[in-house]
Formats: structure tokens, C-alpha cells, sequence
């Protein structure tokens, strides 16, 4: 049994209420909690760290995890060995900036050396109108990596 904390950004609840259904599907497995803002010291004392963000204009991170990416970009603690993960939301038909937020806090973590044990999930707006569909399957062989 992992400890799991779920790091989330979210613009219009969508990123949120996957996080959720995250925790709901985790929690009969292992101990999860839920982070709709943190502090660098909450993803320091994280077991394992998830990261679920939508996009927001063009490839920006959300309101609400913005300023612990920025905390971490500004402090760059080394992560090594930290297991993680990271869940992006986006819409195809914005082009580059699809899955902008998401790609930014995986290429964040591999700078900070986190052991990524899944590639990232960029979900596409586009192809799936409940991202739950695609994350289940994703989410099913992450934990097999904890």
C-alpha cells in the first residue's frame, strides 16, 4: 500500500472532479489525499506524487497549482527517487499549446528528478468527453509500478 498524494489544477472543475474519481478508485488500495492548492513542502513529503492539471489559455497552468510550480521552478529541490505521475487535459485543437500545463509540470519533474514510472496521460477533449475512460487503463498499470 503506497501513500498517494494528488496534486491538482483545475479551471472549470473539470481536472477536479477526475482527481476525485482518482482518489475514490486509489483509496481501496492505498492511502490518498488530495491537494486542490500545496506548498513545496506538501509534494517534499509526498510518498508518491500525482499531478492532474487542465490547460488553460494558451498552455498555461491553472490558478490554483501555478504557484507550486512556480515554487518548485524557483527552489528546484532534488526529487530523486520520488515516484510520479502526470495526468494532462487538454483540447487537440488548440495545437502546440495541447496539454501545455500537463507537459510543463512533467518536464519540471524530470529536471527535478523524479522517477516517473508511467509516461505522461495527455487526454484529448477532442476524443473523449469523460476522461475517466482513458485514465482507468492508465491508471490501472501506474499502480502496478508503486
Amino acid at each position: 500500500m503506497a501513500s498517494i498524494s494528488i496534486f491538482v489544477g483545475s479551471v472549470y472543475g473539470n481536472a477536479q472532479s477526475l482527481a476525485e474519481q482518482v482518489q475514490t478508485a486509489l483509496s481501496s488500495s492505498h492511502q490518498v489525499r488530495l491537494f486542490e492548492s500545496a506548498s513545496i513542502d506538501d509534494v517534499k513529503a509526498a510518498e508518491v506524487a500525482l499531478f492532474i492539471t487542465s490547460t488553460t489559455g494558451s498552455g498555461d497552468l491553472p490558478d490554483n497549482i501555478e504557484p507550486l510550480i512556480m515554487q518548485l521552478r524557483s527552489q528546484s529541490p532534488m526529487l530523486t527517487g520520488k515516484k510520479a505521475g502526470v495526468i494532462s487535459l487538454g483540447d487537440s485543437s488548440y495545437g502546440d499549446t495541447y496539454c501545455g500545463a500537463g507537459k510543463q509540470v512533467d518536464a519540471l519533474l524530470q529536471e527535478l528528478s523524479v522517477q516517473q514510472t508511467a509516461p505522461r496521460l495527455d487526454v484529448d477533449a477532442c476524443e473523449y468527453f469523460e476522461p475517466w475512460e482513458v485514465v482507468e487503463a492508465w491508471l490501472t498499470d501506474w499502480q502496478k509500478t508503486l
